[in-house]
């Protein structure tokens, strides 16, 4: 993918506040991170086809994408029964990704291939703005950073302070673990589809 390899960045995972709330039993640590991403599979592999379709076009890869649904509205299973369905964050935010209402003006269903275009595509605007301003980093780096942005807006701080200020001091942490974990349970078809791809282009 061109923004960076989702396998290869470093993940503390979930924080003990992201992880308490889930359940008692949880502890802070990717180990929790991918529970939770597991425990939302099976409501996202309804999204899968359109998932794979929408990061094809952005050029992003599929695992951030549910790793950021799977953050957002546990696939959608958080935000289906309000009224109307798709409003999560006291109706600020909507659809899968939560796009707030107050910086964006939400497109299509809550759970359309529309809405995951606009989101991917903000995310996308964000890769963009953490490679400028922070050049020297590594595109892995831009990525994690820019992943933070998603939750805490355009702003970029030190790798160390990366998830100061998100929510729950561990968002891009969190995202990154279980979009690792998407990666290898279920778009993996992905890396071998391109591998043949690669060698057997017809």
């Amino acid at each position: 993918m061109g923004y960076g390899d989702i396998m290869k960045i470093e993940t503390s995972g979930a924080s003990d506040h992201t992880a308490g709330a889930y359940g008692k039993e949880l502890r802070a640590g990717v180990p929790a991170s991918h529970k939770m991403a597991k425990d939302d599979l099976e409501n996202m592999e309804k999204y899968k086809t359109i998932i794979e379709n929408v990061a094809k076009s952005y050029d992003v890869d599929p695992a951030l994408i549910a790793g950021i649904i799977s953050r957002e509205s546990k696939a959608g299973h958080s935000i289906k029964d309000t009224t109307p369905p798709g409003w999560g964050d006291n109706y600020y935010a909507f659809g899968l990704m939560q796009v707030d209402k107050r910086w964006h003006k939400p497109r299509g269903a809550w759970n359309s291939a529309t809405h995951l275009e606009q989101a991917t595509g903000i995310l996308v605007d964000l890769i963009k703005y953490v490679q400028k301003e922070r050049p020297s980093w590594s595109t892995n780096w831009q990525l994690k950073g820019a992943i933070a942005a998603y939750n805490m807006g355009y702003k970029v701080l030190d790798h160390d302070d990366l998830d100061q200020i998100t929510t729950g001091g561990d968002y891009s942490s969190d995202v990154v673990a279980r979009a690792q974990w998407y990666k290898e349970n279920l778009f993996k078809s992905c890396i071998v589809e391109s591998f043949v791809s690669f060698f057997w282009p017809w």
